[in-house]
């Protein structure tokens, strides 16, 4: 992987699913009645969410990322055989407020301290995004919050990664971009982006053009890698 060039960084824009907000937590906090299957569970459900985002794309059927959760999730209940509308009613209601990773927002302060400009560019739909931000206090530490609903077309589609341009003025170039998932760096790197892909589970990379320039295990190295508090 190529390095980041740390003193042509101003921005850094966030994935949030899986990159500051942890995904498995809604299942994880059911655990008491899920059992065992928690793990499961969250595993399927995100892989039917992401499968769901590709295929609507291909598509052409786009629907707000709740409604693909929805979906996501009632595909990963029927696959384990439960049937528990209460359940799935707790389950959606926790993915509004998932934990944030623990490094998160003293990594945003770090970096906003520094003059840096943030921003999540997400997938997920604005009240989602806006209850996740809210819910770990880190509202102020970001300059733009970029749902896709702003065009209509899930990642990995280009106009996600040019809304980033748009909206905090700066060309892909002078923003390094932070995912959890390789296949979204890659694509940010495709568009122009410096990326870091923040593989927390030890993943193998993917055998994809344009692979993401920097990988890190999480984003309590992303500081350093941009040049702040050097």
């Amino acid at each position: 992987m190529a390095a980041l060039e740390p003193d042509d960084i101003d921005a850094c824009v966030f994935d949030a699913y899986g990159t500051l907000f942890d995904v498995d937590a809604s299942a994880r906090n059911c655990a008491a009645e899920l059992g065992d299957a928690w793990r499961p569970l969250a595993g399927t459900w995100r892989r039917k969410q992401l499968e769901y985002t590709w295929l609507r794309g291909v598509m052409g059927r786009h629907v707000d990322f709740w409604r693909v959760t929805g979906d996501a999730l009632d595909y990963a209940m029927d696959s384990l055989g439960l049937d528990n509308d209460a359940l799935r009613d707790r389950l959606m209601d926790l993915y509004l407020t998932l934990d944030a990773y623990p490094e998160a927002k003293g990594v945003l302060a770090r970096l906003k301290s520094a003059g840096m400009k943030t921003a999540i560019l997400s997938n997920g739909a604005p009240r989602m995004l806006e209850a996740a931000v809210r819910n770990a206090g880190i509202a102020d530490l970001l300059d733009a919050v970029l749902s896709v609903e702003e065009v209509g077309v899930f990642k990995p589609h280009p106009s996600v990664y040019r809304m980033g341009e748009e909206r905090l003025g700066l060309p892909a170039g002078r923003m390094s971009f932070q995912s959890s998932n390789a296949w979204d760096a890659a694509a940010a790197s495709a568009f122009g982006y410096r990326t870091v892909w923040i593989n927390r589970f030890g993943q193998a990379r993917e055998r994809i053009p344009d692979p993401p320039h920097v990988e890190i295990e999480t984003l309590a190295g992303l500081p350093g890698i941009v040049g702040v508090g050097r």
